[in-house]
């Protein structure tokens, strides 16, 4: 949202003495995984840059919630009591990107919670429901922002006519053909790129996954916040505005003239395995942030999350512990083993079968890098 030049710019609310003063308080994402509250992103956010202010409209309202989604992914909300030294650079990196109207490329070793950022960016700026755009070898961009389904619309075409007795003796009338809008369905980067109000969070998983050109296709799309559908502009004159379906579930929006202009730009979170490289010019467009590996009170913090303060107490020091040692001699775990063995521990437990579920637990921490015990190299 933009504001004018002598609006005043609210700031959030000062963080609780026990979070810590070394948050700046130019910090809107401050990394707490408190929601805002009494204000929201538009009323903090300063005017873009004048070269990434976009005007799309008209505004579309609030997007949905996805409440559970989020704490299937993060747990249940737990306001940070500390700020690592990497959790000060992660929030350093989003507040520069929302400022800056960038996307932030995430890269970092799998399983290390590069995913979870656009979650945790989603539910403390109130920004409804995170789109995902799951990136693979065969991904394109035309994908990512809308897909057309022309056999279908044919095919509908035919029966409706056929069921109007087109050309039969009585001279009926043949019925009008669907209308387009009916078979066009907006990607999650289409979606992300509709005039909202305030930000969308778009996460694009594992960018370095795909063809060699996707990340080139997409810097246009980055620069220009818009993109066109040929299918609705062809047809702009007899239909100027036509009403779509978006990545949102049973949501719509209306395109005006089949061009989508933004108008508040996406929050773009971009993850990256590393497994290649990407070219400059489109490294120029982002931000960049390395993941480190999780040290014991990440671990410990999301343990609570998921499982409660409880159980992370009784069963977080020594696992935790000897998690860590296995991830460093296996050449690096994934969270969500970790996840996966304490729910194991805690599922079925019974008097005297301590040692017995050490031993289970342990037993999912297998490596990452395609090695199967017994089958291959050790």
């Amino acid at each position: 949202m933009t504001l004018p030049d002598d609006t005043p710019v609210r700031q959030p609310p000062p963080p609780p003495a026990a979070s810590g003063a070394a948050r700046p308080r130019w910090w809107i994402y401050r990394g707490t995984g408190e929601p805002l509250r009494d204000t929201t992103l538009g009323d903090l956010l300063p005017p873009p840059p004048p070269w990434r202010a976009f005007h799309g409209g008209p505004v579309l309202g609030a997007p949905p919630e996805d409440d559970a989604e989020t704490t299937r992914r993060l747990g249940t909300h737990r306001p940070a009591g500390h700020l690592s030294a990497f959790a000060h650079r992660e929030a350093e990196m989003v507040n520069a990107a929302l400022m800056l109207r960038r996307p932030l490329l995430v890269s970092g070793r799998p399983g290390t919670g590069k995913s979870s950022l656009a979650y945790r960016i989603s539910r403390e700026l109130r920004l409804g429901r995170v789109l995902r755009w799951h990136i693979t070898s065969r991904t394109t961009l035309h994908r990512g922002l809308y897909e057309y389904d022309a056999i279908g619309r044919v095919q509908d075409t035919a029966a409706l006519r056929a069921a109007a007795g087109e050309g039969d003796p009585d001279g009926r009338a043949p019925a009008a053909p669907p209308s387009v809008g009916d078979y066009i369905q907006l990607g999650p980067l289409g979606t992300a790129l509709l005039p909202y109000a305030e930000p969308r969070v778009l996460l694009v998983d594992e960018l370095d996954k795909s063809d060699l050109d996707l990340a080139n296709d997409l810097l246009s799309v980055f620069e220009e916040g818009s993109y066109t559908i040929p299918e609705l502009r062809r047809a702009r004159r007899r239909n100027p505005l036509v009403r779509v379906m978006t990545d949102d579930p049973d949501a719509e929006a209306e395109i005006s003239g089949g061009t989508v202009n933004c108008r508040a730009f996406p929050v773009v979170v971009m993850t990256s395995n590393s497994e290649r490289e990407f070219p400059p010019a489109f490294l120029r467009r982002c931000l960049l942030l390395a993941m480190p590996e999780p040290d014991e009170t990440d671990l410990a913090d999301m343990l609570a999350a998921h499982f409660g303060q409880e159980t992370a107490e009784e069963w977080g020091g020594p696992l935790i512990t000897r998690f860590l040692e296995r991830s460093r001699g296996l050449g690096g775990l994934a969270i969500d083993q970790l996840l996966n063995s304490v729910h194991l521990a805690t599922s079925h437990r019974a008097e005297g079968e301590d040692a017995d579920l050490r031993s289970l637990v342990e037993s999912v921490w297998h490596r990452l890098d395609g090695t199967v015990p017994g089958l291959g190299r050790e």
